[in-house]
């Protein structure tokens, strides 16, 4: 039986052979980064197929490559830096094409590297969200993170700012979520 979360009722979440723990920290910011701070940008696709915990992701480089994977989540429902398990499938063209025929719900951003974090600028209905995140090896590195100035609110423990909820998203329900934090998209 599924939690809310996604996860196995009555569970604990712990690593196994093929997945890690998950730690990061996800914020808000009223603009997105400008050139000067960016070390790396890419346009990402995610497919979050029906009925599943499963995402595809494309994610295209702007030196031409292209990388593209399965990724399964499995979340926690605790507030904090933990998000849950994840397990990663790097795929060739030809199986992405194939999962990519399947149902799902499709989610476009540009990811921008702006050390040390990774910020995310929506495209579509999500248009104006900028979301920044910050990755963790431990739980002492999650808790003890200073995040940069830019970042206006912290939403890590805000369910509505995951991937998973995001594709689901109106414009209007963005927009009251994002005054909630007093930001007003243009």
């Amino acid at each position: 039986m599924m939690d809310k979360a996604g996860g196995v009722q009555g569970q604990s979440v712990y690593p196994g052979k093929y997945s890690r723990v998950e730690r990061e920290r996800r914020f808000l910011l009223a603009e997105p980064p400008t050139s000067s701070t960016t070390t790396l940008a890419r346009l990402i696709t995610d497919r979050y197929l029906v009925g599943t915990r499963l995402r595809l992701r494309r994610a295209d480089f702007s030196d031409g490559h292209c990388e593209r994977k399965l990724t399964q989540k499995v979340p926690v429902s605790r507030p904090g830096g933990v998000q849950g398990l994840i397990t990663n499938t790097y795929l060739s063209p030809t199986e992405y094409d194939l999962l990519a025929s399947l149902p799902a719900a499709v989610l476009s951003k540009t990811r921008f590297s702006v050390p040390p974090l990774g910020v995310d600028v929506f495209d579509g209905p999500l248009q104006g969200l900028v979301l920044a995140e910050a990755e963790f090896t431990t739980d002492e590195e999650a808790k003890s993170f200073v995040p940069p100035s830019e970042c206006v609110a912290e939403v890590t423990d805000d369910v509505r700012f995951t991937g998973g909820r995001l594709v689901e998203t109106t414009r209007q329900e963005l927009l009251g979520w994002l005054a909630e934090y007093g930001l007003r998209p243009h």
